[in-house]
Formats: C-alpha cells, sequence, structure tokens
C-alpha cells in the first residue's frame, strides 16, 4: 500500500505557550471525557478564530435546502468572480448532536478559511437521530449537493468543481452518500473529490466506542450485520472519486484504527493508496477548531489535494 505521511509542524508553534499546555493536557485525557475535553478545545481555539481577519468575506446564513427545519446551510462567497470551486462542509456529533456553528465561530472557520482561500464554502446542518436514523444524515449531504448544483453559481460558484469535507459523523456522511447504494441517491457529477477528517468509516458498539450508544441510536440497533450495512467501510468498492483522510494524533476511540483500515481497503481497490495524514499534537476537535487560525499545514494539505484533481 502506498500512503504518504507528509511531515507537518506542531501546533506547538501557533499557540501560546499557555494555551499549549492546556491543549497537552487535554490530549492526554481525551477518551477520558470526549464532551468536557472538547468544551475545553472550543475554550482555547474560539479566541483565536474570533481574532481572525473576516473581512472581503459575504456570508449568508440559514438557507433551507430541504423541507425539515434542520435542513440549511450557511454561504460563505469571497467577493466578486465566478467559476469557483466550492467546497461543503459537514460538521460531526455523533450523529445525536451538533451544529453547522457550536459558538458563533467553530465550525464556521472551516468554510470561512476556504473561502478566503478563493472557495465558495458552505457549511451544512443535517437531521440528527433519534429523529433521523440511516441513511437520513447521507441523505442530507445528497439534498445539500442537488441544492448547490441549482444555486451555488449565483455565489460564484462552479459546480463541476465540488470537494465534499467531512469531520466526525459528517464524514460518515459523506463517505455514505458517496459509496452507500442504501442511500437511493446517484451522487452528482460535480463532486470531484473528498476530505475525510476524523471520520467514523466502520459503525461500531464495541465497550471502548465512547460513541457507542449514539452509533446504536442512528443505525437502529446494533446487530452486526446491521451496523456493517451503515458502515461506509463495507461499500468502499465503490469509490471513484480521489479522497484525502486525515486523522489525529489523540482521536476518538477507534477512529483513527478506521482510518487506517479505509485507505488500506482503498489501496487493495485502486492499487494505490489515497492521501493519509495524522495530525501531530491535536485531537479529534482541535482537527477542525485550528481552521482559521495561524496554523495552515491541514487546510494547505487539502487546498494541494484538491488543485491536483481539479486539473
Amino acid at each position: 500500500m502506498n500512503v504518504e505521511f507528509p511531515l507537518q509542524p506542531s501546533p506547538a508553534r501557533h499557540l501560546s505557550p499557555e494555551d499549549w499546555a492546556r491543549l497537552s493536557a487535554v490530549n492526554s485525557r481525551w477518551n477520558d471525557d470526549i464532551v468536557a475535553n472538547r468544551k475545553a478545545v472550543l475554550d482555547i481555539y474560539t479566541p483565536l478564530v474570533r481574532a481572525t481577519d473576516k473581512s472581503g468575506i459575504a456570508v449568508t446564513h440559514e438557507v433551507a435546502y430541504g423541507p425539515d427545519p434542520r435542513h440549511r446551510l450557511d454561504v460563505f462567497a469571497p467577493g466578486a468572480g465566478s467559476g469557483r470551486p466550492v467546497l461543503i462542509f459537514v460538521h460531526g456529533g455523533a450523529f445525536t448532536r451538533g451544529a453547522k456553528s457550536a459558538n458563533g465561530e467553530i465550525y464556521d472557520n472551516v468554510p470561512l478559511w476556504f473561502a478566503r482561500q478563493g472557495f465558495v464554502g458552505i457549511n451544512l446542518e443535517y437531521r440528527l437521530a433519534p429523529a433521523a436514523t440511516y441513511p437520513a444524515g447521507a441523505q442530507d449531504v445528497g439534498l445539500a449537493v442537488e441544492w448547490a448544483a441549482r444555486n451555488v453559481a449565483a455565489y460564484g460558484g462552479d459546480m463541476s468543481r465540488i470537494v465534499l469535507m467531512g469531520h466526525s459523523a459528517g464524514g460518515t456522511h459523506v463517505a455514505a452518500y458517496l459509496l452507500d447504494p442504501n442511500v437511493g441517491m446517484e451522487p452528482h457529477r460535480g463532486v470531484a473529490a473528498a476530505v475525510l477528517v476524523s471520520a467514523r468509516l466502520r459503525l461500531d458498539v464495541r465497550p471502548g466506542n465512547p460513541n457507542a450508544k449514539n452509533v446504536a441510536t442512528y443505525c437502529g440497533g446494533d446487530s452486526p450485520d446491521l451496523l456493517a450495512r451503515c458502515s461506509p467501510i463495507s461499500y468502499v468498492d465503490r469509490c471513484r472519486w480521489p479522497m484525502l483522510l486525515a486523522v489525529a494524533e489523540y482521536e476518538n476511540r477507534y477512529l483513527d484504527t478506521y482510518g487506517y483500515e479505509f485507505a488500506a481497503a482503498l489501496a487493495s481497490v485502486h492499487g494505490r493508496g489515497p492521501r493519509l495524514i495524522q495530525m501531530s499534537g491535536h485531537n479529534h476537535t482541535s482537527m477542525v477548531a485550528h481552521f482559521n487560525t495561524t496554523e495552515e499545514f491541514i487546510g494547505r494539505e487539502i487546498l494541494a489535494f484538491a488543485e491536483s484533481d481539479f486539473r
């Protein structure tokens, strides 16, 4: 398997000594209480994101892309122009919680950073379990892509150059939209590539999984056959898109293992492994919370990956 591990700077270069000490303390106990530790990470990064330059980006909030109250998205457009690539970001939340904006800064920071690089960024809200179970999350990604195909040109976007980016459960939904035949939607021809960040690519209820109950809630049960049916890795042989996978050094338990497993499965299908990044010094939440700060390693890697597939 040919898998690339690019070198990267430590986040210590981009945080104050005090914030680096706080992040290191959180990392050391990440899986002890991921809800509390997530909050601590947001407390570190939110002031940094808030302080960055947001000028020149037009933001349109709460655009409906479907009939449900959670079928809402925000569009981040970098001023005048047309033919811009499009990035749709799908947040995480263990299938049962989460929002496209955790606090007005995070996760807005992800599409905002890409808008600053010349993309039209779209930040996606979707339905949650138990009200909406498998494969509702992936179907919502599909609805948003279809909305973008009809409307993104008005914001300067080119729907023939779209990147789907999902974090955690959002990565599950992106992968399922592209690969899982049970979703019942043919992926739009404008999708050029996918970025899966700390994604849950095998759904499990193992005792060590801190979100085992949430997985069972989304899948509608916990039988091995049902979990396999809900897992994007079960359909990896259907993949025809370039994919970049990223995991954290301090990851929600098993997600890094499943990322490597997914990369190995892609390699066996295509004869070459995908781009795979492990972010040193980062945890499951800081993988996205650091966007639009002075730390840009993974963002630049995604840009290079996307641009290579647009040529």
